[in-house]
């Protein structure tokens, strides 16, 4: 009979983990969403001194759950529209629990050879299942964010160069500056990019965008008045709205520039539209962009945080991150860690290979569609109704809307827009967020969990009505 070891203490706390969370995943369906919970609460609820002694793990579990249970929202449940934040698969959840339980540096190859080729091979599969050029480098990201950061390194690199210096080794102080044009829609995230790669927020020239879609004549004119290489940043599903930029007629752009140009495109959610025939042509070009920055924690519908990257040029990305130690070994193996910021990586592949491999092409295809139908239902039943207004085309799986009923002023709106969602989030029955577009104060509900149905649609709809006009 062997000896215990101190692993077997892991298994009591594993075991009401799992109790948590199992109880946690079959009430989704009847959860509130969120619970109207304020700052100071939580930090009654949660904060005290650090212990001097520590407690039975098992228990510590317990207790944070029980402590923090009204400040969890249930984002990952099947009425949360949010923002755009996806659920999270059987099959992907329980990925990403065998993923902590190996605890796994998915940096290099040597540590966990397993680790780096199931990388490998969920980028594959992931250029397959959206018909992007096989010969492009990829990489596992934290999410949109990273993937953004870490294209547009890859686009510093290469534009530096043609600018006749090395951005990695000799710095951007002293030298050139590397323009970047984009529309007025560009996600938050890639300005913040910008800001962190050095290249500056006051970099990037705007360019106007009609609906969310970039005009391609201020995009030319912006071309035309910038000398030498630069970056252009393209949008493939703008947040707002879910609308798309032009991207052949922007590659034919970016192509005509006599100084050269790289062209990223923030792909976050939009990229997914390549699975639906009817949705497809919004993507094409995609294959002439030399980064695309895609979410998976969105769409894929894998647990936070999860995101991936592609760029055409090896190159460029390798020279933008690459490091060396004498106690990091160098071999005829991939090492993810130097095409990447950190070089500790969580081993984010195996929940997207064991969704990927659970579901196919065919289970992501429904999933995508299904979202897009339950998107336009909503937009169906705000444009029939006397109390919604609908401010921009459903072009894909978002919705932008506010309420406008009859006897209210315009200028009073936003206010009631503002204090609607807030009371639909107290509600509990469902969760959306505010937004501008076209100078108004709006709602947005975007549609990309794996269970949402048009029940859930239909309970979304009822609180919008049923707040609304208790508010008026």
């Amino acid at each position: 009979m062997t000896d215990k070891t101190p692993y077997q203490d892991s298994l009591p706390a594993l075991e009401r983990a799992w109790k948590l969370a199992s109880a946690y995943v079959a009430g989704l369906p009847e959860r509130p969403v969120a619970q109207p919970v304020t700052p100071e609460e939580m930090q009654a609820a949660l904060d005290e001194p650090l212990a001097e002694s520590g407690c039975d793990p098992a228990a510590a579990v317990e207790e944070w759950f029980d402590r923090a249970e009204r400040g969890i929202v249930a984002s990952s449940g099947p009425r949360f529209f949010g923002y755009v934040i996806g659920g999270t698969t059987p099959a992907a959840l329980a990925g990403d629990w065998l993923a902590a339980t190996i605890d796994q540096d998915a940096g290099l190859w040597d540590a966990t050879p397993a680790s780096v080729h199931t990388e490998l091979v969920v980028l594959r599969w992931l250029k397959e299942l959206f018909d992007l050029p096989r010969a492009w480098t990829g990489t596992m990201a934290t999410s949109a964010t990273h993937a953004n950061l870490i294209g547009l390194a890859a686009a510093r690199q290469w534009t530096g160069q043609q600018r006749g210096f090395d951005p990695a080794d000799d710095g951007l102080g002293g030298q050139p500056a590397i323009p970047v044009i984009s529309s007025t829609e560009i996600h938050m995230s890639a300005r913040k990019s910008l800001s962190t790669l050095g290249l500056g927020r006051s970099s990037l020239t705007t360019v106007p965008a009609t609906d969310g879609s970039v005009d391609l004549d201020a995009l030319q004119a912006a071309l035309d008045a910038t000398d030498g290489a630069c970056i252009v940043i393209a949008n493939a599903g703008e947040v707002n709205t879910g609308a798309f930029d032009p991207l052949d007629a922007v590659a034919d752009l970016c192509d005509a520039h006599p100084g050269g140009v790289w062209l990223h495109v923030d792909g976050a959610f939009g990229l997914f539209a390549r699975l639906l025939a009817d949705k497809a042509a919004n993507l094409d070009g995609i294959e002439r962009a030399n980064s695309v920055a895609v979410d998976a924690h969105k769409w894929l519908n894998v647990p936070y945080d999860s995101g991936f990257a592609f760029v055409s040029d090896e190159a460029a990305l390798t020279n933008a991150f690459r490091s060396s130690a004498a106690y990091i070994p160098e071999g005829d193996y991939p090492d993810p860690g130097a095409q990447v910021p950190e070089m500790s990586r969580r081993f984010r592949g195996l929940p997207a290979w064991c969704a990927l491999k659970a579901y196919g092409r065919e289970g992501y295809a429904a999933l995508v569609q299904r979202c897009v139908d339950n998107a336009a239902l909503l937009g169906r039943w705000i444009e029939a109704s006397d109390d919604f207004e609908l401010l921009a085309p459903v072009n894909l799986n978002i919705v932008c809307f506010r309420y406008a009923p009859s006897g209210v002023s315009d200028g009073k709106l936003d206010d009631l827009n503002r204090r609607l969602i807030t009371a639909v989030q107290h509600d509990g029955r469902a969760f959306v967020t505010p937004t501008t577009w076209g100078g108004k104060g709006a709602i947005r509900a975007a549609f990309d969990n794996w269970a949402t149905s048009d029940a859930d649609v239909e309970i979304l709809w009822a609180a919008l009505n049923e707040v609304g006009n208790e508010l008026i």
